[in-house]
């Protein structure tokens, strides 16, 4: 169940790291900086804490259920 779990988690890490560079590249065709008072870092800022953050997260409990999957089966 762990090996499932940890493999779930690594998927939804690397689909929300795609998503957030999809999604970047949407901000930058988008972004104007006549009309915008945000410089684009913020906006990268933003993206990073909606998709990054979680993934790392998301990436770093993977590598914990894996480690421990494989100290229990020793």
């Amino acid at each position: 169940m762990k090996e499932k779990l940890s493999k779930l988690f690594l998927g939804i890490s690397l689909v929300l790291i795609i998503i957030f560079i999809i999604w970047l590249i949407i901000d930058c065709v988008n972004y104007d900086t006549s009309s915008n008072s945000a410089p684009f870092y913020a906006y990268i800022l933003t993206r990073s804490l909606e998709f990054i953050l979680p993934s790392l997260i998301l990436f770093a409990s993977a590598l914990i259920l894996k480690r421990k999957r494989e100290k229990s089966q020793k």
